[in-house]
């Protein structure tokens, strides 16, 4: 299970006050600007109300899996065309910042329904199971400078502004702080509900701007930038308009050629593998 956020970090994502009362077991209440926020099952906070989910049929298959945690992110890992090169960095980064200080808070922003460590608070913008705050993450309800590390994975392509979430990331950030963020570059649309963009290496670098940059490195890889273009092609040629086809030949292709992406192993590190690569992790700190 994830790690409950304390109630002395959360603060108004609305006026920025951390002037918050807890009235009852049910309410959070701004005594500066009045407005009203609600808590369930104990210590999950609810600062908006849920928006509705993706409807297509990937994405139905997708949130039915994701009421099974581990079972959606051994398929994630192993089906879906992206290569997981990065996962034992992200893996040892909590390590290190834990082994400094055993009481660190680390969030990880848009987690959906993942459970990397015991030591990781869980944000998103859907009341997953083990999520602890449900809030828009381009108006975190935590005060400034209260944060030790924010973990952020394919989640930026999905809002509308990922300025004003970098923004907000490095405001909650203790100076020293770290991000770790996965941010996606050749890979087709995917609504979760929503899909606005994609970075390169340059515009990665600009984004993160205001912090020292540590690392910036392909993640996924140029096959896995390949396989994800190639089954939405094939998926797309031979269902000949047909939508259910479409939507079959697509989860067929998933299966069938899922082992090709592991090229990337290897490949991740050419020279030129940021030229197609599936997307770029940036480690950087405040």
């Amino acid at each position: 299970m994830a790690r409950p956020i304390p109630r002395e970090l959360l603060s108004c994502p609305l006026c920025r006050t951390e002037r918050l009362s807890f009235p009852d077991d049910k309410t959070i209440l701004c005594q500066q600007c009045g407005k009203q926020y609600g808590i369930q099952d104990g210590n999950k906070y609810y600062f908006i109300d849920p928006p509705t989910e993706d409807q297509s049929f990937l994405g139905n298959i997708k949130e039915h899996l994701k009421g099974y945690p581990r079972l959606y992110r051994l398929l994630i890992e192993v089906i879906s065309p992206v290569c997981p090169t990065s996962c034992s960095k992200q893996k040892e980064l909590i390590r290190q910042v834990c082994v400094n200080n055993s009481e660190a808070v680390i969030i990880n922003l848009g987690s959906g329904s993942s459970d990397i460590s015991a030591k990781v608070s869980n944000v998103d913008i859907f009341p997953y199971g083990n999520v602890d705050t449900i809030c828009d993450i381009s108006l975190l309800p935590f005060k400034d400078d209260s944060v030790d590390m924010i973990l952020n994975s394919a989640v930026l392509e999905h809002v509308p502004d990922p300025e004003q979430v970098v923004s907000e990331i490095f405001r909650v950030l203790k100076p020293g702080g770290i991000v770790y963020c996965f941010f996606p570059f050749m890979q087709g649309f995917h609504a979760s509900p929503y899909d606005y963009s994609r970075r390169t290496e340059s515009g990665l670098l600009h984004l993160f701007r205001e912090f020292q940059i540590e690392e910036l490195v392909c993640a996924g890889g140029p096959t896995s930038g390949l396989l994800w273009i190639l089954e939405e092609w094939l998926a797309i040629t031979f269902s000949f308009g047909c939508t259910p086809l479409y939507n079959l030949l697509h989860l067929l292709a998933m299966v069938t050629l899922w082992p090709v992406k592991f090229l990337d192993v290897f490949l991740v590190h050419h020279p030129q593998a940021k030229n197609i690569s599936s997307g770029f992790v940036v480690i950087g700190r405040k």
